[in-house]
C-alpha cells in the first residue's frame, strides 16, 4: 500500500523491468529509491509465434496490471523501460522489439536486451557494476558476459544453425537417438531403452517413438525426460552419463569463450548459472563442470542464480538511470527476503 501511494504521489516510476520468457513474464514497477512498486505476472513472449504486436498486446497486459498496482497510469509512467526478452536473440531483434516496447509509450526511453541478461544481472552483486558471465540451459542453451564500461559477449544462440548443443530439449532428443538405436541394433546398449518410454508408461522406444511420431503424445512432453536422462546416467548407465558429460563441456566451452572475449580468462570473476536444467544441481554434471572450468579459467567460480531474472532486468534499469548504490541495495534487498520467504 505504502509503494502504491508513493507511486501514485510521485507520477512516475525509475523502471519499469520486464523479464519475458517463452512460458511466463514478470514485470516489476521500480521507484526512484529502488522500492518496488508495483509487480504483475503474464503468459509467455513468443512473438516467433504470434508476432511481435501480438506478443507486445500480450505483454501489455501484465504491465498494465503492475501499473495499476503502483497507482500509476498506463502510460508514460516510467523514466527507462529496461525488458529483458526471450526470442531477443540477435541484436536486430532487440532493435526491432526496443522500437515496438518504445511505441507503447509506457517509458521515457527503452532498452531491450535478450533474456539471458536478466540472469546474470541478478546474480551479481546490486550495488556494483555488472562483471561477469552467465550460462542459462533450461529449453536451450545461451551465455552471455558483461564488463563495467559496458561491452559484452554473446552468442546468437538460435539453435543447430548457430553452433549451439543442449538445452533441456536438445538432451532429450539426444536421449531418444541413442535409445532409439540401442533398441534396434544400431547403437550400444543403454538402460534408456527401458527409462525412457518406462516414463511414459511404454514398454519400448518402437511404442515412444510411435506415440511422439503420431501425436498421442505431445511434442512438448518431450522435455519431460531430461530428468529421466539425469537420472538414469546417475544409476550408472554409460550412454546416458557421457550425454551429460557432453553438456557440461559445452556449458564450460561457452563460458570460456565469453571470458575471453572479454579478457577474463586469468581474472577472480563469476561464472553464473541459470535455467531448469542447471539449477537442478545434478552432481555429476556439477562436478565435470567445476574439473573443466578449473582446466581453463582457474580463477573463475561457479555460482547458481535463485534470484528471479525480473530482479537482473530492474537492476539493469537502474543501472541506465544511474540510480545511487543505496536504491541498488533496497532493490536487491526486497528480493532476497522474498527468496528468503519462499517455501524449501
Amino acid at each position: 500500500m505504502a509503494g502504491r501511494a508513493a507511486g501514485a504521489a510521485a507520477g512516475r516510476a525509475s523502471v519499469l523491468a520486464v523479464d519475458a520468457g517463452n512460458s511466463k513474464t514478470d514485470v516489476a514497477v521500480i521507484g526512484a529509491d529502488g522500492s518496488v512498486l508495483g509487480t504483475a505476472r503474464g503468459g509467455g513472449f513468443q512473438p516467433p509465434v504470434v508476432g511481435i504486436e501480438a506478443a507486445i498486446d500480450a505483454l501489455a497486459v501484465a504491465v498494465a496490471e503492475a501499473a495499476s498496482a503502483a497507482g500509476l497510469p498506463e502510460q508514460g509512467f516510467a523514466e527507462h523501460v529496461s525488458a529483458c526478452l526471450a526470442n531477443a536473440d540477435l541484436p536486430v531483434e532487440e532493435r526491432e522489439l526496443a522500437e515496438a516496447v518504445q511505441a507503447r509509450g509506457w517509458g521515457r526511453t527503452t532498452d531491450v536486451r535478450n533474456d539471458t541478461f536478466a540472469i546474470l544481472r541478478a546474480g551479481l552483486p546490486s550495488g556494483e557494476a555488472p562483471r561477469g558471465v552467465a550460462v542459462v540451459c533450461g529449453a536451450g542453451i545461451n551465455c552471455v558476459g558483461m564488463l563495467p564500461d559496458g561491452r559484452t559477449a554473446r552468442f546468437p544462440a538460435i539453435g543447430r544453425i548457430s553452433g549451439d548443443w543442449g538445452g533441456g530439449s536438445g538432451l532429450a532428443e539426444e536421449a531418444l537417438w541413442f535409445a532409439a538405436r540401442a533398441e534396434d541394433g544400431r547403437g550400444e546398449p543403454t538402460e534408456l531403452v527401458r527409462t525412457l518410454p518406462g516414463h511414459f508408461g511404454l514398454r519400448s522406444m518402437y511404442e515412444l517413438i510411435e506415440a511422439l511420431h503420431r501425436g498421442r503424445l505431445p511434442f512438448e512432453r518431450r522435455h519431460e525426460l531430461t530428468p529421466v536422462l539425469f537420472a538414469t546416467g546417475a544409476a550408472g548407465d554409460p550412454v546416458a552419463r557421457s550425454i551429460v558429460d557432453r553438456l557440461a563441456e559445452e556449458v564450460v566451452a561457452m563460458a570460456t569463450v565469453a571470458l575471453g572475449k572479454l579478457d577474463l580468462l586469468d581474472e577472480e570473476v563469476p561464472v553464473l548459472l541459470g535455467g531448469s536444467v542447471l539449477a537442478a544441481r545434478h552432481p555429476q554434471l556439477d562436478r565435470r563442470m567445476v574439473e573443466l572450468l578449473a582446466a581453463k579459467a582457474p580463477k573463475a567460480v561457479i555460482e547458481v542464480v535463485t534470484a528471479p531474472p525480473v530482479l537482473g532486468a530492474a537492476l539493469l534499469g537502474l543501472d541506465h538511470v544511474r540510480a545511487d548504490a543505496e536504491a541498488h541495495a533496497r532493490l536487491g534487498a526486497h528480493y532476497a527476503r522474498q527468496e528468503d520467504a519462499r517455501p524449501r
